[in-house]
């Protein structure tokens, strides 16, 4: 009896653990992709008097700053309490946002951009080390859940206060920033973090195994990042210029192109366990790019123009999942938290030069010029993926691991 309740006490422990780091992911992403998204854009050029240009700059620099975090994530919480760096990184944040809102001078919206990007940094790294290997498929899909669901609602949340100034969307930004802030007091190291017996001489010793192992990846994984980054500036110029959006048309447009990929992220992961990952990733590439080229080619009608951002995020959920899973291969058990930090950070290698590339394009010529630019590096993908040999994209070690997995799993066909 004792050690039932022992085995539920520890249950109750871990859920409630869970759910306060998720409590700290969501008002961390809801945050980050609403100043990204909406407000950053908005804020600069229409208030501020900014060109899109430096806008994404900012942006590029605030994934720079991220993307140098995860770096040396475990050297960071090797050598400093987690009850005290997640607070710490809330605080900087918050004077991030604050510096964006409150000064005239240009670098401090740049300047604030990177708190707020080095700030946001260690969570995500946090959620994929406090995963159990026994519910792995299960918490990941929650993870990239609630992350999802962020980056819906972050943005139309914030559009939709718009219509009052900015100063009410800066107090809702405030306002999470200090729940999450509270939130992560409780979160401890209950779960043991294998970030925190690597040092960064380990972390760079595994960098140049992973570049070896990743030399087939390392295209994709910097272009498909840098094709999302093109995009971030310039969106809400772009629906509103092009597309002849008003801000409630294009929150709706938001909220579709999420709920088109939250609908199908589980059916399109198993998808493509069934079906292949080269052959979902190859798909996901094609209708992504066909669906960015008649956005950009022609002025569709408001009614079509959700339809297609419903189908520009379901078409987001087939390559999710199958990347994810691609990339896994490549995380060994023992460094998961090097392993993902080594990932992020040559994938934030193509969110980093994005944004400049598309704010600099929609500057001297046209927000849809960038779409463009944006679609024809994701044909570029579709082709290199169709092309790409199966043993290329997943190692035999790879292979075997899959197998592994779900040879414990029940015949599905008895």
């Amino acid at each position: 009896m004792k050690k039932e309740w022992n085995m539920m006490s520890g249950r109750s422990a871990f859920k409630l653990s869970t759910l306060t780091l998720f409590t700290v992911l969501f008002c961390t992403e809801f945050v980050r992709s609403a100043f990204l998204f909406s407000f950053l854009p908005n804020f600069a050029v229409n208030q501020s008097g900014h060109t899109v240009a430096l806008v994404g700059l900012a942006v590029s620099l605030h994934y720079a700053a991220d993307t140098l975090i995860k770096a040396i994530a475990g050297y960071l919480l090797d050598r400093f309490s987690l009850r005290w760096l997640l607070p710490a990184t809330f605080v900087l944040m918050l004077t991030g946002l604050a510096a964006v809102f409150f000064s005239p001078h240009v670098w401090w919206l740049v300047a604030g951009s990177v708190m707020l990007g080095m700030g946001a940094s260690p969570i995500w790294l946090i959620c994929m080390e406090k995963i159990r290997m026994t519910e792995r498929a299960a918490q990941m899909g929650a993870i990239y859940t609630v992350w999802l669901a962020c980056m819906g609602l972050g943005p139309v949340t914030i559009n939709l206060t718009f219509d009052y100034g900015f100063e009410p969307a800066f107090r809702l930004m405030l306002a999470l920033l200090a729940v999450g802030c509270i939130a992560s007091f409780a979160i401890n190291r209950a779960t043991p973090l294998h970030l925190l017996n690597v040092s960064f001489a380990d972390q760079a010793a595994g960098l140049r195994k992973k570049l070896v192992q990743l030399k087939w990846l390392l295209p994709g994984m910097i272009l498909q990042m840098t094709a999302a980054g093109l995009l971030l500036p310039i969106m809400p110029g772009f629906a509103a210029d092009h597309l002849g959006l008003s801000q409630p048309q294009y929150s709706l447009m938001l909220m579709l192109g999420g709920a088109g990929a939250m609908l199908f992220l589980v059916p399109m992961g198993k998808l493509a366990d069934r079906w292949g990952h080269k052959q979902m990733l190859v798909a996901g590439f094609v209708s992504l790019t066909a669906i960015l080229v008649l956005l950009a080619v022609s002025m569709p009608p408001p009614a079509l123009t959700m339809l297609l951002a419903f189908m520009l995020g379901l078409s987001y959920s087939a390559v999710l999942p199958a990347w994810n899973a691609v990339l896994s291969y490549l995380v060994p058990d023992d460094q998961k938290g090097t392993g993902w930090g080594v990932l992020s950070g040559i994938e934030g290698l193509g969110i980093m030069i994005g944004p400049v590339i598309g704010g600099w394009v929609a500057s001297q010529y046209t927000n849809a010029a960038a779409i463009s630019i944006s679609a024809a590096l994701l044909a570029i993908l579709a082709l290199f993926y169709l092309i790409l040999p199966q043993n290329k994209l997943v190692s035999a070690c790879g292979t075997s691991q899959h197998k592994k997995e779900y040879s414990h799993e029940p015949d599905r066909g008895s």
